[in-house]
């Protein structure tokens, strides 16, 4: 069974475009969408609405900075305090390229910090990348199950 992808964001115009882009790099993993950090820490820690969800990490975290209720930046340090998420792969997708948000997410244990590019074509290529890369290629820690791709 594939490991889904966990998008955590909360602006619509950016949620749309990154599942078209994850649509069009024609993986097979499922997207698992939640709107704020503490719905993202609720389904990580199976917790709240997530209490029933189906044990196992997602494959990849594309998580957002500016998050209403908990920001981005809690959620990397809740999710790298905590053994049984610590290996899960975080790629930082956001707007934000103030230096100290860079220096910060990485400090805190993120994979890989990328910002959103304004122009269409870039940001579906971007999130293409990143979805084939985190989703497919990286060679997860020992003892967790690999996602694969389905060739079509």
């Amino acid at each position: 069974m594939l490991k889904p992808i966990l998008l955590v964001e909360d602006d619509k115009r950016d949620l749309e475009l990154t599942l078209v882009a994850l649509e069009r790099s024609q993986l097979a993993n499922d997207v698992v969408v939640v709107r704020d950090g503490a719905l993202a820490l609720d389904y990580l820690l199976r917790e709240g609405q997530h209490a029933d969800r189906i044990e196992g990490n997602p494959a990849v975290i594309l998580l957002d900075l500016k998050l209403p209720k908990v920001n981005g930046l809690e959620v990397l340090r809740v999710v790298r305090s905590t053994p049984a998420l610590r290996s899960i792969p975080v790629v930082m997708l956001t707007s934000s390229q103030e230096e100290s948000d860079v220096l910060k997410s990485y400090e805190l244990g993120v994979n890989a910090y990328v910002v959103k590019p304004v122009d269409f074509k870039q940001f579906v290529a971007a999130i293409a990348d990143l979805g084939v890369f985190w989703a497919v290629l990286n060679e997860p820690p020992p003892g967790s199950t690999k996602a694969s791709r389905r060739y079509e």
